[in-house]
């Protein structure tokens, strides 16, 4: 017989017929006479009751039906009599397809916290949280690909390995076959890379931006969505080493085209999830609420269903940095001192508590930033005439501050290449680069999406180790 997953079983209205299922079992209850078997094959974080008549079946092998265990049931789907759900299954055939020894599967029914999740993330998907987490994850990236897919753009494969830092930061993971006790030298001591396998310097990327600016300036809309890598050795709750980003870039839009699309993306995803993942949604947000409720309700995050709508029922702030400098440095919690990083001067990078309280305390609602200095931003930015700024963006969220980080980028070849030196990174490294702006230039916009920033937001997760399947940090690399 063929296999019916349980998420259409749940929504059938067709009972008294013959099914089979196979899944997971998450629980086993009963007496003996019956027993209860809730089934999860992880089309839902439903389970499905399967009802067992155990004078039918043979003892041993009922023994052996234990949580974790995998089985094939054939059964009659009938409307359930019991609280909790519509339908279940009267067991007619069952067949163990995998045993799981009670006494050593780490997953048995009761609480377990994220952290030891982490130490078993081979196991962990088997969980109703992780479970919700994976299905909410591939919506997600599903509606990145339908929304450019549906606005015109295409999708650009930039490599993984390249020889230039999109960022100047310098913080990236060397790739290299070269015999590191033994690597060869030049005569000044140094590594001669001409002897690697690519004959230069190459690493891991931490953006596919520069890659897919040269695109833009040929087919005008592209976007990007693969791994970027960063070797900052930051082990928080906020940082990976291994990450997922979504770049757009679109030739002929300045700074404002750019807001506009960063914000119609974040709605339409954002949408997206409360129309089609109602059910993890609704979990996850129980799950929130759970582990909250010894919190102050001020120390509480928004209730995550509303906060989703918080973002889909305003437009999106608009500020310039100086505006949102002169805001901060005046706000009560910046003269009362209860800001880590105290706000004093025009200059300064902004840290999440001030994204934060912008968001959620002074306009309550998302916020764009735009127009940061020259100086803390990167190279390729559009330079403004005022010589001290640029035209970069910032989209700030509640709960997690900084979501999109994006830029017109500037195309005037003269103050590329002096902004270049300024900072100096190796021309050669981006002679390609400066190449688009001496052969029909044109004005440009784009931006990155951390997508398990994206995630932390919409799952309503506190930690971003816990909105990726294998979490890559520092010291760890497991899995």
């Amino acid at each position: 017989m063929k296999r019916t997953e349980i998420k259409s079983l749940l929504q059938t209205n067709e009972f008294n017929g013959m099914v089979n299922v196979k899944g997971w079992v998450r629980t086993k209850r009963g007496s003996k006479n019956v027993a209860f078997i809730a089934l999860n094959d992880g089309s839902t974080i439903h389970n499905v009751q399967i009802v067992v008549d155990v004078n039918q079946f043979d003892v041993k092998k009922l023994e052996k039906v234990t949580t974790g265990a995998a089985i094939s049931v054939n059964g009659q789907l009938v409307q359930s009599k019991g609280k909790g759900q519509t339908v279940e299954i009267i067991a007619e055939e069952l067949e163990m397809l995998g045993e799981a020894d009670p006494n050593k599967y780490p997953l048995q029914p009761k609480k377990h916290s994220l952290e030891f999740l982490r130490e078993i993330a081979h196991l962990r998907f088997r969980t109703n949280t992780f479970g919700a987490i994976t299905r909410l994850r591939h919506a997600m990236i599903f509606a990145v690909h339908k929304f450019f897919t549906e606005r015109g753009f295409y999708n650009i494969h930039s490599p993984i390995i390249t020889g230039s830092d999109a960022e100047g930061a310098g913080e990236m993971f060397r790739v290299s076959v070269l015999d590191p006790k033994n690597p060869p030298l030049k005569e000044d001591g140094s590594i001669d890379f001409k002897k690697d396998f690519f004959g230069k310097e190459t690493n891991l990327t931490v953006s596919g931006q520069l890659e897919a600016e040269l695109a833009a300036l040929a087919l005008s809309k592209v976007y990007t969505f693969g791994p970027t890598f960063r070797a900052e050795n930051s082990n928080t709750p906020r940082h990976l080493a291994e990450f997922w980003m979504i770049e757009p870039e679109v030739a002929f839009n300045d700074i404002h085209d750019n807001m506009d699309l960063a914000e119609e993306m974040l709605k339409y995803l954002v949408q997206y999830a409360l129309d089609n993942c109602e059910d993890d949604l609704d979990f996850l947000s129980k799950r929130q609420q759970d582990a909250e409720k010894d919190k102050k309700q001020d120390e509480r995050q928004m209730e995550l269903i509303e906060k989703l709508n918080f973002v889909l029922a305003h437009d999106f702030e608009r500020i310039t940095y100086t505006r949102a400098i002169d805001i901060l440095r005046n706000s009560k919690p910046n003269k009362k001192g209860k800001f880590v990083f105290p706000v004093k001067e025009w200059g300064m990078d902004l840290q999440s508590e001030h994204e934060r309280y912008l968001v959620e305390k002074e306009f309550k609602k998302p916020v764009i930033i735009t127009d940061y200095p020259k100086k803390i931003k990167a190279f390729y930015m559009k330079q403004n005439d005022d010589g001290n700024t640029v035209r970069g963006m910032d989209v700030l969220f509640p709960q997690i501050g900084e979501i999109i980080g994006g830029s017109q980028r500037e195309e005037v070849y003269d103050k590329l290449y002096a902004r270049i030196k300024e900072m100096n990174i190796e021309e050669k490294t981006l002679w390609w680069y400066l190449d688009t702006r001496r052969f029909g230039t044109v004005p440009h916009s784009g931006y990155g999406l951390g997508f398990e920033r994206l995630m932390i937001f919409v799952s309503g997760m506190s930690n971003i180790r816990d909105v990726i399947p294998f979490p890559r940090t520092p010291q760890n690399a497991e899995f």
